[in-house]
Formats: C-alpha cells, structure tokens, sequence
C-alpha cells in the first residue's frame, strides 16, 4: 500500500518547517495562512488573535502539537530595511518577541538558501517583531549556520518585591523586559529544585506566580499597551551542570509551557537585571544553560536610554537545528479538527 492521499476538498492543508533551538522546538508556517494584513506588526497581530486563531489552535494544540508547541508566522516587512516580519505563537496566544524563534527561524532561511551565504560571510538580517525590530546576525561555517541576534532595548521594572503564593509562602522576585516581561524567581534562595525531575512543581509555581504578580503589579509598557503584559516566570539557579555556566534558567511561560531553551528574551531582560545590579559588565558574555542543560550565551553589548528608562542592548547566541517538513491536514468531518490540549 502506498498511502497516497487522494486530493479532497473536505482537506484544509498547513505546510510548515520545524526546527528546535537549544531544545526548544519552532514550527515555522510555510503554506495555509492567508496574508495578514496590518501596517505595522502589532496591528498583524492583533488581525491573527482576532481572524485566524482557529489555526494556531491546529497547529499548536494536539493531536498535530502538544502543550509545550511554539510556532512562527513569517509575514512582509512593515520597515523599509526589513527583511521580513514574525508573528511567534503558542498554546495561549501569540507572544512579543521571541529570541529563539529569531535563532531558529534565520538558521533555516540559511539552511533553504534564502539567506544567501559564502562560508565566513555574515549578513546583517532585519526583522521586524512585535517588541521592535531585531538585528539577525547571520553566517555559516563548514556549512552549518551560525546565528545570534541584538534584542530589542531591554531594562529593569521593578526589583525585590515579595508577594505571598498559597501553599508555599513568600516569593521575592524582580521584573524585567527583554521584548516580554518576565518575574524572576532566585530558586536557590526559595530551595526549589531546576532540574527536569522537578518539572511538576516548576510548572505549578510558575503559573501560580505568574498570575499573583500580574494581579498585584501593573505592567505598562512605555509606548504600546498590546505589549504590556507578564508573560511568564523564571527560576534561576546557580547549581549549573557546567561549571563554566553562570547560571540556569527555567522558564515557565503562556499557559504552563517549559522552555527546553535557556530562552531568548529571558536572558536579554537577565543580562539587563543583572547590569543594573552590578553583577555583570558591560560587553561580559555569560552561559546561561536551560533546564535541558542547553545553552545560550548573552552580553549587554552597550547602554541605551528608553522613555526615561535605563537599558541595555543584549546580544545573544544559541544553536538552531530543522528537525522536519510537515503537511498537516484538517478533514472537516473530524469532530477534533479544532484541537485539544492534554498534559
């Protein structure tokens, strides 16, 4: 038997490429989508909740992805010297920026030559997110891809707050943006295990401290209230598995997803938090593993000012990897077509 699928029209067809930076997997659209229209990136955002979450929902949510999926939508440019857009999507919603999709994403243009590389040849690659536009670095050696990216203007919100968690007790935690705003959550201090066999309650402490700062401390962006949201809670740990790592990141982020990465914009809002505290240096690139023990490096490569705020420009690299081609197929019989979730 060959199994080859007759061409009936009941079938709404999503082509897509995957890939996985660091662990953390991306399932970049390639076919299905409509055009998006929206003359800047918040207002294609803002099309996509509104008119087409029926496909995030397909494309992210079992049976075709699970509750850790993520996923991005490739869209024209909205900035002249842009390449293109990205639209990053989850089991939740759709997020404001996203570094290791930006990894991931510039790696497999590389990889399909779109991206047009000699080897030891770098080029400058602008893309326009929702948080604002992102400096790709792309090149390649001996054939494989090597990306890393500058983040958009990143600072410190708010520093040593305690708020109390049911059934655990205090939490002290700062809140910084690195193109999403993240709670961050000393676990050595709070005697909370990062390794993966902790998986559990990382998941429940996460989402439980995630919604108890969100409902006690309003988040404003300085410009756009559609980026004015807490995306997600990190644990960071000095009990690395590297001893040339600086610290571990898990991040618990949308509706209870891991990062298998140590996660882009989170170490960029990191390399922010811990500039402005003085633990790290200008232009000092640290290795922040993840709770895979993957690793992305960070440095806060210069200072910035934004609507009053002290910032800085993070720079960060990580290692991206295609890891399928897919045709997804939704049959208008199936009584499942719009998706689930199951953890």
């Amino acid at each position: 038997m060959k199994f080859e699928l007759a061409n009936h029209s009941r079938f709404t067809k999503l082509t897509t490429l995957d890939a996985h930076t660091e662990g953390e997997p991306l399932r970049i659209v390639t076919s299905g989508y409509p055009t998006i229209p929206g003359s800047t990136i918040l207002e294609k955002r803002q099309y996509v909740t509104k008119h087409l979450d029926h496909l995030r929902k397909v494309l992210m949510f079992e049976p075709r992805g699970h509750a850790d999926m993520y996923g991005a939508i490739i869209t024209e440019p909205v900035s002249p010297d842009s390449s293109f857009g990205i639209l990053f999507m989850h089991n939740e919603g759709y997020s404001s920026m996203c570094g290791h999709a930006i990894i991931a994403t510039v790696s497999a243009a590389i990889e399909c030559n779109d991206i047009k590389l000699a080897d030891n040849e770098t080029k400058v690659v602008l893309i326009d997110s929702p948080a604002g536009q992102i400096t790709a670095y792309a090149s390649k050696k001996d054939g494989k891809p090597n990306v890393y990216f500058d983040c958009v203007r990143s600072y410190v919100e708010v520093c040593d707050r305690t708020i109390t968690i049911p059934g655990f007790g205090n939490v002290t935690y700062d809140i910084a943006f690195g193109g999403a705003y993240y709670a961050y959550v000393d676990a050595d201090i709070h005697n909370i295990d990062c390794s993966p066999n902790n998986v559990e309650q990382l998941i429940t402490l996460g989402r439980s401290i995630k919604q108890a700062v969100a409902n006690s401390y309003d988040i404003e962006h300085p410009e756009h209230q559609d980026l004015s949201f807490l995306y997600g809670t990190i644990f960071t740990s000095k009990k690395t598995t590297d001893a040339s790592s600086h610290s571990r990141h898990v991040c618990i982020f949308a509706d209870g997803e891991v990062d298998r990465s140590p996660t882009g914009t989170g170490v960029s809002a990191r390399a922010a938090l811990l500039h402005h505290k003085g633990e790290v240096a200008l232009n000092q690139t640290i290795t922040i593993e993840s709770i895979i023990s993957s690793k992305m490096t960070v440095s806060a490569t210069k200072q910035a000012r934004f609507n009053g705020k002290d910032c800085v420009i993070p720079r960060v690299s990580g290692s991206a990897f295609i890891t399928g081609v897919h045709q997804f197929l939704v049959d208008e019989y199936d009584p499942l077509k719009a998706g689930f979730i199951l953890r």
